[in-house]
This record gives structure tokens, sequence and C-alpha cells, in this order.
């Protein structure tokens, strides 16, 4: 849905130069044109306006010097620095612009009618006077000729098995003698020149030549390989044209056909068959057919017309138009109406092979022209809901309306037509806010038609509604009505025939202005016109444009903008300047444009589409090249973009990556911008959404969410960006608009939690302007279920500037629960009876579903009649609420009110059989109230609930009560319902002590059997736990005699030995046994020296002093001694040993990073040239041979991860065993500071000084060693080489992806620990200062 809009127009008038312009060709490299006359070549600058060269073909003899010479053609030849000229007498001469000597290459002595070169200049085909073909290389030696007439059909001649024969096919009306009739061939148009005509495919590998068969005096066309080898002969078509142009894509090749009624551009296949057409806005015999061009890129096809003479008064006309094609129609984008007479004659025109949108055209009177075009969508800018979302198409005298408000209609259909009496070469939309509907339509007549919206007096025949209208249908469109056409006047009575499309970039800018641009014929210059109405004694249909005043502006302009808020008008020049101009102001000023430092705006590279927009509060120029570069003001912010539009405070661009991005501007800035283009890994956030290919944007409908995108073919996509769709919703709710915003939601599957998620606050507050908004019981309940504890403005749907208002929660408030019960309110006070559904769904949603009070609601519907018509049945309720809880819990539920005529009632809803529960029901009904109770408790397990109804029942029910209260371990809970001092009570407690008893829980055991009085139970319990203080007090409370209590003493002594508890033992022993005795040999046992020397003071026994107690700490001297030798040597033996294992592996990897041999389980899943360490492969296998342990629990693997570690040499993870072995060293050896303390003070105590000093020496030197050690263990590097790979600007592939297979497979996860270095603490006080 674009059009072809002109951007700029080079002219140059009156070219200094003798003779008639006959033909031209151009040379891109130095920018001139090269135009051939009657009496040689001509070179000119268009843009200084200057001859550069002129070399005569008469003086050399070249041409005759009476006028009638002709030249057939001129290429410009890149490689040669020369051109190539080819004479109508046969010569061809190479001419040498920079010395300008000619030489002729070659001559046919028949003359020539065409020289036509191949596109990489590689070729050159002539075509003779005596209709033959030659092709010569580019160096001008004859590779063959050849006939151009032929008999054969070629090469790619049709092979048929004689299936299908044309005499048995079905003819319809035709009769079957039309299988029978013979061929006749129509001679060629009267108009036809005769003469041949060569166009060459794209790539050069073929070229097609249209020539008049002589026998049959039709034209043909025949397609040859570059081998000169003939491919196919096209089929008989009546009415063939001498005009061919083959498309550069190479799918179609172009020529005319004229029809009894009509004339035709046709089609043709490789292979010679018609493939599609489209009809020119002629009648047979008004025109002929001059030429067709496809520009380079195969988009536009220029149709050169020339009016045929009818009357012999009428004016006659040559015409060029430009068509495109898009959903296999084809617009007519472009009318240029010239005159055949006089200056302005047409002579020639071609296509820009570099730049696909340029046209050149040189006319009669040495006049050149060039025309340079882009695409571009003409859509109405209002943002408002007023604006339709208008799109105009061109399509000859046709414009092409869609009104995507309303609906979306594809092209080439459209929502109405305006009916034009000529061409239309430029649309336009008002750019005032509140009129952006209304359009202006400029046609090649240079007169401005402009259609207003509003109520017309009449019906306008020139406008004709398109898809939307039909038979039977009421169309509620509002179609524009034609106000007036106005008639341009010019200053001075320019001339118009020169140059057809004076005036560009017209801009409505006001009610009674227009704006436009036309670029100066003399100079580097470009004049802004205004346009305003002029009185007009006319009637009141036509009216007067006359150009009120004009300003001059040094440089081309290529494109116009206007802002329609803050009224901006910016000019960019041809050189990427902007420029500001003051139209409103008197002197109508023009200013550079300037950015928020001060500095001069300019685009980078010359832009195609230009927009204003506020970024951030500064008024921005955004603008798109033609090669997809995006800038904004003088920063390119984005190389991939393919079409953007403005649209309020919002960006929308498409990509080449196929996303369409969605920016907010009101609190952007440039940087902010082009970082989110330019990153690399796009965001799942609502800025962005994946597009089909190649889509590209058309418009936007104002204060909606609708995007619309065209595809490459031309169809429509809508989508509704999530970005728009949120950003009107949050101003939908900002507005308390809740039933807009809640449709749109629903639509488009926005999760609804947003309504209130977005302000908590003002929603709680409004809820029931909510609910008299949404209005619908079904509504309702869809918000009711989509509710959830998860704030949506924080995880789905985060604002693109956080929100200052924020609801201040209860903490111990739940979302769910709070809006149930606030539109639970609202709907009970509006209509309780209206609202009777979703009240009960505010109950079922809650977190936790309120369904008793939801059952008794129903009961209370069935017992009351409904008193008022919105009232809703118990009945209906009952079916609804089977919707949202499953029967059975319902039933479950129903059965737990107690009330039968509500279970009764949900029965029958269920799909259960009337014989399952009926008896069950009335088994029921016969029991006592408590017991029934319990019955149905038990039934729905709610056994807490039914041990307390059991509990009423009276004691000839407790037997089963307490049945029930084992099965279920219910036993803390059915102390609740008992007093204390009851059998019950103790009954219960005795079970539930043997219940911990059995689960080995002795201490809890023996508490809740002290506390209801069984203390024979409590002791056993506390005697098995070891609880031994308890077990006295039980013993206590018993009455035990001496001698069971000394035995009692004992026997908890030696538990307690057992335990290690050497202390406790010995003071039950002495105080409960009175055997002191044992208890010192204990406490020497337990190496607790101070306590036993207590012991023996207070009994007055200073002989165990020397029998036993010396002795003992002597020989626990002897043995720390050992015990620190003993660590110290296999210390250092594994410290020894890992420096000698890690030196291996080092050595072992640095040998397989050199062979460069992947190895290991896992080396496929790394890149052929890797590798790593020779541990991965042990390791791997060390894995594999587990991988039955995977099962097991966390615990056994645990226990299997430590049996990996082995301290045999060679082992797989030898090092991580010999870390784990020191760091249980150190370990062991700081627990023991504490010990040694205690011996060091007795040592002394007993005069025991060089033990004493020995062993602290021994002791101190072993912490020293061990803590010297610790960074030569646990260095640095290992302890990063076991968390991250080894990464930088030094590391290779293969060293990078060792160190990822030294980390997956030598470091499991369980082992990271082992790399963390064990503590010494040295503020830990043990030594004795005493003995040193």
């Amino acid at each position: 849905m674009r059009n072809l809009k002109l951007f700029r127009t080079l002219e140059f008038r009156d070219i200094q130069a003798p003779g008639k312009p006959q033909c031209f060709s151009l040379r891109t490299e130095q920018r001139t044109v090269l135009i051939g006359s009657d009496i040689g070549l001509i070179e000119v600058d268009p843009v200084t306006r200057e001859v550069k060269n002129e070399i005569s073909l008469v003086a050399e003899g070249f041409l005759p010097d009476d006028g009638s010479g002709c030249i057939v053609g001129v290429q410009d030849l890149l490689d040669q620095e020369s051109v190539c000229v080819a004479t109508a007498s046969g010569d061809v001469i190479l001419c040498n612009l920079s010395t300008c000597q000619l030489e002729c290459v070659g001559s046919v002595a028949s003359g020539i009618s065409v020289m036509s070169w191949s596109p990489d200049q590689e070729l050159v085909l002539l075509a003779t006077g005596q209709q033959t073909l030659i092709m010569m290389t580019k160096d001008f030696e004859p590779i063959m000729e050849q006939q151009i007439h032929q008999d054969d059909f070629g090469e790619s001649k049709f092979i048929t098995v004689g299936w299908g024969r044309k005499e048995t096919q079905f003819h319809g009306s035709e009769g079957r003698q039309a299988a029978f009739q013979v061929q006749m061939y129509e001679s060629a148009l009267p108009w036809d020149d005769h003469r041949p005509q060569v166009t060459w495919r794209g790539d050069g590998q073929f070229f097609a030549v249209s020539v008049v068969c002589p026998e049959t005096g039709a034209r043909k066309v025949r397609v040859w390989n570059r081998e000169f080898a003939l491919q196919s002969t096209s089929e008989p078509v009546a009415g063939l044209g001498p005009a061919l142009a083959w498309k550069p894509s190479g799918s179609l090749i172009a020529s005319t056909q004229e029809k009894p009624n009509q004339q035709d551009i046709v089609f043709f296949e490789k292979n010679g068959l018609l493939h599609g057409h489209f009809t020119l806005p002629f009648l047979k015999d008004e025109v002929k057919v001059n030429g067709l061009l496809w520009n380079a890129d195969s988009t536009v096809l220029a149709v050169w017309l020339e009016d045929l003479q009818r009357e012999e008064k009428c004016t006659l006309q040559t015409y060029v138009q430009l068509w495109t094609v898009g959903n296999y129609h084809w617009y007519l984008k472009q009318s240029l109406p010239f005159s055949t007479c006089g200056k302005s004659k047409l002579v020639s025109l071609m296509w820009d092979p570099v730049t696909p949108s340029r046209l050149h055209v040189l006319c009669q009177g040495w006049r050149y022209l060039c025309y340079d075009w882009h695409w571009t969508t003409d859509r109405s800018s209002g943002d408002n809901s007023s604006d339709m979302a208008n799109v105009a198409v061109i399509d000859g005298n046709r414009v092409l309306v869609t009104v995507f408000r309303q609906s979306v209609v594809p092209p080439p259909m459209c929502t109405y037509q305006l009916l034009l009496p000529h061409p239309v070469n430029q649309v336009v939309f008002s750019a005032h806010p509140q009129k952006s509907n209304d359009l202006a339509i400029l046609d090649a007549s240079n007169q401005i038609s402009v259609y207003k919206c509003g109520d017309s007096p009449s019906v306008d025949s020139t406008v004709k509604l398109g898809a939307v209208g039909g038979n039977g249908f009421k169309v509620s469109l509002r179609t524009p009505h034609l106000e007036k056409r106005y008639k341009i006047q010019f200053e001075n009575g320019e001339d118009q025939e020169g140059n057809p499309l004076k005036l560009s970039l017209l801009t409505w800018i006001q009610e009674d202005v227009f704006l436009a641009v036309s670029h100066s014929p003399s100079g580097v210059q470009s004049v802004i016109h205004h346009l305003t109405v002029a009185p007009s004694e006319m009637d009141d249909d036509h009216g007067q444009l006359s150009i009120s005043s004009s300003v001059t502006v040094d440089g081309i302009i290529i494109s116009l903008c206007c802002n329609s808020k803050t009224k901006s008008v910016a000019l960019q020049l041809a050189g990427g300047q902007i420029l500001k101009y003051f139209w409103e102001s008197p002197s109508l000023a023009v200013e550079p444009w300037k950015n928020s430092g001060g500095f001069p705006v300019q685009f980078p590279y010359p832009c195609t589409q230009t927009e204003l927009a506020m970024i951030g509060g500064e008024e921005c120029v955004l603008g798109l090249s033609d090669r997809c570069r995006f800038f904004i003001n003088d920063t390119e912010v984005a190389s991939n973009i393919t079409s953007f539009a403005v649209y309020g405070e919002f960006l929308l661009l498409t990509t080449h990556s196929h996303t369409c991005q969605c920016f907010c501007l009101r609190d952007a800035s440039v940087n902010a911008l082009h970082a989110g283009l330019s990153s690399s890994h796009l965001s799942k956030g609502e800025s962005l959404r994946k597009v089909e290919r190649g889509s590209r944007i058309v418009t936007v409908v104002p204060q909606d969410t609708k995007l619309i995108l065209q595809m490459p073919r031309g169809n429509l996509e809508v989508v509704h960006h999530r970005a728009l769709v949120l950003s009107q919703i949050r101003k939908w709710l900002d507005k308390l608009m809740f039933k807009e915003a809640f449709e749109c939601m629903r639509k488009l599957r926005i999760n609804l939690n947003l309504i209130h998620d977005h302000n908590p606050k003002v929603f709680l507050e409004n809820v029931e302007t909510f609910i008299r908004q949404i209005d619908s019981v079904n509504h309702i309940n869809l918000f009711f279920t989509e509710l959830k504890e998860e704030d949506v403005t924080k995880t789905m749907y985060p604002p693109p500037v956080a929100s200052t208002v924020q609801l201040s929660k209860d903490p111990d408030g739940k979302k769910v629960d709070i809006v149930c019960d606030a539109l639970r309110a609202a709907m009970e006070s509006i209509n309780p009876h209206k609202y009777c559904l979703s009240i009960l769904t505010s109950h079922v949603k809650k977190t936790t579903p309120e369904l008793e009070i939801v059952l008794q609601k129903v009961h209370e519907l069935q017992a009351s009649a409904p008193p008022v018509p919105d009232a809703v049945s118990a009945e209906e309720a009952l079916k609804y609420l089977l919707l949202l809880v499953d029967v059975n819990d319902l039933y479950d539920h129903s059965l737990g009110t107690y009330n039968f005529d509500l279970v009764l009632m949900v029965a029958e809803k269920s799909q259960k059989d009337p014989k399952e529960y009926l008896p069950f029901l009335n088994t029921l009904k016969k029991m006592e109230t408590n017991y029934q109770r319990f019955t149905i408790d038990k039934y729905l397990k709610r056994y807490e609930k039914a041990i307390g109804h059991l509990s009423k029942c009276g004691s000839e029910y407790f037997p089963e009560c307490l049945n029930l209260i084992k099965d279920k371990n219910l036993y803390k809970e059915a102390l609740k319902f008992y007093p204390s001092d009851s059998q019950q009570y103790k009954d219960i407690s005795i079970a539930y002590g043997q219940h911990l008893t059995q689960e080995r829980l002795y201490e809890p055991a023996g508490l809740v059997f002290a506390r209801c009085g069984a203390h024979e139970k409590a002791l056993d319990a506390f005697l098995a736990s070891g609880s031994w203080q308890q077990a006295l007090c039980m013993a206590a409370q018993l009455n035990l005699t001496k001698d069971q209590l000394a035995g009692l003493g004992r026997t908890l002594a030696g538990k307690l030995v057992e335990q290690r508890k050497h202390s406790d033992a010995a003071t039950v022993l002495e105080q409960y046994a009175q055997d002191y005795e044992e208890a010192v040999l204990l406490l020497l046992e337990g190496a607790a020296w101070e306590e036993a020397l207590r012991l023996v003071y207070k009994y007055n026994r200073p002989d165990i002093i020397e029998t036993n107690i010396k002795p003992s700490i002597l020989e626990a001297q002897k043995n720390y001694m050992a015990l620190l030798d003993s660590q110290t040597a296999t210390f250092n033996r594994h410290k020894n040993r890992l420096l000698v294992v890690r030196d291996l592996k080092e050595r072992a990897q640095q040998v397989n990073l050199d062979n460069e041999l992947p190895q290991g389980q896992e080396s496929d899943l790394f890149s052929e040239t890797s590798s790593v360490m020779s541990g991965g492969d042990t390791s791997s296998r060390y894995s594999h041979s587990n991988s039955r342990i995977s099962a097991r629990s966390s615990k056994n693997r645990r226990k299997a991860e430590r049996k990996k570690h082995s301290l045999k040499e060679g082992s797989p993870l030898e090092d991580l065993a010999l870390l784990e072995a020191l760091s249980e060293i150190v370990q062991s050896t700081e627990k023991l500071k504490e010990e040694v303390y205690h011996i060091l003070k007795v040592l002394f105590l007993f005069e025991f000084d060089e033990q004493g000093r020995g062993l602290q020496k021994a002791f101190e030197d072993t912490l020293q060693m061990m803590e010297r050690s610790l960074p030569e263990i646990w260095t640095l590097t290992h302890q990063q080489n076991s968390a991250t790979p080894v990464l930088g600007p030094d590391s290779t592939a293969n060293s990078i992806m060792a160190s990822y297979q030294q980390q997956k497979t030598s470091v499991p996860v369980l082992d990271a620990e082992l790399f963390i270095p064990p503590k010494i603490n040295r503020k830990t006080q043990w030594k004795l200062s005493l003995l040193e």
C-alpha cells in the first residue's frame, strides 16, 4: 500500500549544442550524460549544468552534414574508458572522450538498426539491414552471424506424446469445427516501424528479439541464449506491438498487445508462452506504445506512450506512466504528460542502472530531466479517536482509500474509491489534528482536488464504495465528499509543458494553505511555495490556488515533514542538512535545525522517510535511508530498520531480523533507543514481537491497539503489539474505563489480574464502578476465575516506567481474598439476586474455598421462592457450582455440613447411584447426633473432628475412640478432649508413650509416662534414653530400696560409659552407689584429671594419686606424643604425594594439548580440535562403573562419592582423596587443643616439667608446620580452577575446553568443599606459660 513520491527533480534546460538530440546514455562513474545527435556526441554534467565534451562525427565523415544522419545506439564502456557509437549507416565507432579520438572498429554495409550490449558488457549484438544478427565480443571480434528469422522453434520446443490433442478437446459453444480452424495471422500494427527490438535478461545469459515475420506480417518474439543458440519462439499473438523489455529479475518479458477494444501490456515467459497481462487506460487506436522499460530492481515498469492522430485540431501528447504490481494487481502510480511538438517532445528515456528509482528523460529541445522517486505510505496523521486511520493508494485516476479503524480490507480492494478526471500523482492528508481525515489530491493536470469528511448536501458521484458495499448491507461509513477542485496558477505564466512534475512534496499545512517545493532549473536551489485559495469568478466546484509567497533555499530539498501538534516544519537537503522552516512567521525564515546542544543537525546519509517526534521532551528529526539506516537527529541508532512509524508517544520499527519493536518516547533518550536497538540479545518484554519475514508498517489505528503490516506479496496482517495494547489498557484503567479495558483484555488474552494490579488502591475504591460498567455476570465470573496471588505488574507486564502508586498491603492479607471480599460486598449492595452466581464464585475462588457458605446459600435459595425476576434458582446455582467444583468434593462438603437436605440436593446433581448414597444416609439418620457426626467425619477422613464428636458419646465408645487414635496417630489431638485427671487421659497417654517407644523416641516417651503417673514405664524409658537425672527422679518416686538404687546407679553408669560420658557415670557411682574408687577410675579413663583429684581429696585417699593418677597422666602424655608423631608423619607424606600428583596431571594435560587428541567419554560434546586432560578419561571410566548407584538415596550417593576418594597411588581422584585426608588431619589436631591444655596443667602440678615441655613443644611444632603448609596445599590457582574455566586473551580453544572438562569431570559438585582450606584458630588458649 505504497505510492511513488517524487522527492527530487534535476533539470538542465537549453543545452548549447548543435543539431537535434536522438538518443542518450549515462556515464555512471563520471555522473555525466552522453547525448547523441545528428551532428555527433556531447557530454554534459546535469549538476553543474555545463558541457564537458563535444565530439563531431560529421567532421570525421561518419555522419552526413545535411542532418539526415542517425545514431542508433550509444554505450559507455567502463573498462575501456571509451564510448561505443553505432550509426544507421553501419559504422561502429569507439570514441575516447579524454583524447577526443575516434576509431571505426567495424562497418556493416547494409546498415545497423539496433546495437545492444549485454549487461556485463562482454558481448554486443548488432541487427543489420539484411535482417541478420551479429554477435561480437567486447573487443569487436565477431562470434557468429545468424538470420533474424528462423523457421525452427528452438531448443526448448515442447514435447508431446499425442495426448490431449486439440482435435479431441471440448470447445464449448464454438463447436467441434473450432478444432479444425486454421490459424489466421494478423499483420503488424499500422504504426509499427518494423524495426527489430532487442532486450537482455538481467544476468546476460539470454536475450530476446522482437521482429516482424516476413511471411505472416505479424510480430514474433524469439529468445536466444548467450551462445547464440535459439531457445524458443513466442506463440502467435494478434496485435503484438514492437515494444519489448525483459524484467531484470529474469521472470517475464514485457510487450504490448492491441485488442479489439483495449491496449494491454502482456508478459511472455522464457519458453514463449503468455503469462499474465494488464490493461492500459486507453482505447484501441488511441495511443501507441513507443517503449517499455524496467527499473534496475524490477519493481517499476515505465511505459512510454504517444497519442495517435485522430482529429486535425486536437493537441497530441506523450505520456510516461510508471506501473507497479502488488498482490497480483497492477497500479498506475505516476503519469507524466509531455507535448508532442516543440521543445517538450520526448526523444528518449531510460532508468538509472545504479539508483533503481531514478528516471532520465531527454526532450527534443535539448532539455534533460532527471526524476528521483521513493516509496512512501500516504496515511492520515491524527492521534485521536476521530481519525479513521486512512491509507490512500494511487491507481491511475483512482485513489483507493482504506479505513482501517472500521475494516481491514486487503489490497487491491479498498473501503472506497475517489474517481478523478486525470491520473493522480500525489495524495496528501490534512495536517490539522481535528481534520486529519480530509485529503487533497494532485493530478497530472496540476489540479488539486480537496475531499472533506462531513455531511454532504448531495450524493458525490466521484466517491464509490469498494469492498464494504453490497446489496442489503447498511454502510455505517461516513465517506468524504468533493469540496472543490483548484487549478494552480503559477507566477509569470511559467511554461509547465517542459516539466510536467514541477511541484513536489505537497503538504496540506493549514485549512487553506498548501506547501509545495520546486527545484530551480538554473542552479542548485529550491523554492518553497505557499499555495492559498485565490478569489475566483468560476463556479462553486472549481477554484484557483495562487502562489502567495515563495522562499528560495540554497540546496536541493528532498523531503518535508511537519508535526501536527507543534506545527514545526523540517526540510531535508540532498546533503543531509536539516532546516527548520518558520512558515507562520511573516518573514518566512529558514534556519538550521539544532539539537539540544545547539549544534546543527545533519543526517550522515540522505533519508527517504522523515518524521518529527518528541523524545524525552525534545523535538527530534527521525530519518530512514533507502539502505535501512535509521537516524535520530545526527545519530545513527540502527542499520537494519525496514520501516518505522511514530504514533503518539510510541516509535514502532520493523527490522531485518523479522521483529517489530516498540519504544516509548516520553522518557526515552537517543542513547537508550540506540542501546535497545543494537543489543544482540533481544529481550522478551512487551517492546518486541516476531513478525512475518519482510513485513512493513502500513499504519497504526489511533486510540486503538491495531498495527497494520504489509507482507512483500501485498497481503495485510493485523497485529496487536503488546506494548500498544498494554499502554492503551493502562490509559483506560487510569480513566476508570473498565469496560473498554476488560473487552480488550478478554479479546487479546491479557491476564485480567492487571485490572487490579495496575493500581490496587484505585480499583478497590471503585469496585462498584467496575461492576456497573461490566454489568455481566459471566464477565465478572471470568474475572474471578483468573485471579491469582501473583502481581502481574512485576512478572508478566512490568510497566515501562516504575509506577509510584502502590497498594500498602497488609502482610497477612492476600490479594485474591481481598478482591473477592470487596467485589462480593459491592455486588450484595447493588443487586444480590442478579449477581448471585458471581457471589458464589467469590466464595469458591478464595484461597481457602468457602464451600460450606456456598452450599448454605444454595440451600437458602431452595428454601425461599424467587421474589424478583433477576433471582437465580437453587437448581441453576447448583448446576453452575458444579462447573467450578468437582461434584465429589461438593458432595463431601455438603455431607460435612450435617444437613441431609443439602446432601440430597447435591447428590441428585451428581453421577452417584442412589443405591449407593441413600442407604448410607438412612443409616446416618438413625444414629445419635454425636455418633452420627463422628461417622460422617470419619467417612470424610476428618479424624480430628471425628474424635471430638466420639469423645462426647460416652465411655462405652472409648475403646473405639482409642483404636482410631492409635490407627491415625492422633494422640496429641485426642488429649485435648479429655481432662488430665481422667482414666481416658491416662490410657491415651500410655498408648502415646508406647508409640513413642516403638519409634525409639525414649526421652519424649518417658516424659509422657511421667506426666500421666506411669513411673515404672517412665523409668524404663529414661533408662533406655540415658537420661540419668530423670531416671533417678522416677526411682525416688517409686521409693526403691538402697540396694535397688545402687544397682540402678551401676546400670546407669554402664550406659553412660558406653556413651563416653565418664564424668556423668562417675557422679552416679559416687552419689548413688557410694563407689568413689570406681568413680575415680572412670574419671581417669575420661581424662577428667581435675575432677578425679577432687574426689581423691574429698575422701582423703592420697594413695590413689601415686597408684593410679600419676601413671595415667604419664601414659596419656606418651599417647599424645605418639599421636602427634603419627599425625605429623602422615601429614607430610600426604602433602608430598599431593604435590607429585599435581605435577603429573599438569604434565599430562600439556601433552594432551600439544597432541590435540580428544579423549574421554564426553569428548564428542566438544569440537574436533579440542582435547582434555588424561584424568578426564579415567574419571569418566570410574564414574561409569558406578552408574548403578544413581538410583540410590542422596545419603548413599554421598557415601559412594566419598568411597571414590581412594588414597591408592594412581587412583582416578587421588588428589581429592589426599586433600580430604589432609583436611581431616588438620581438623582433628585443632580439636586436641583443649585436651592438651588440661593435661599440661596436671603435668606441671605433679612436677613432670620435662614431659610437659616436650608435649607442649611437640604440639606447637605440629600446629606451626600445618599452618605453614596450608597455602601450599590449598593454592589460590587450584581454587579458581575448581570454580571457573581458564579464560582470557592468552587462552586457546583447546585450553578452554580442557579447563571445562577438568571442571566437569575432575571436580564433582559434592567435592567443592574440599577446595576450602581448614581454619586454625590462633586465638584458642592452650599453652601453659609456666612450662615455657
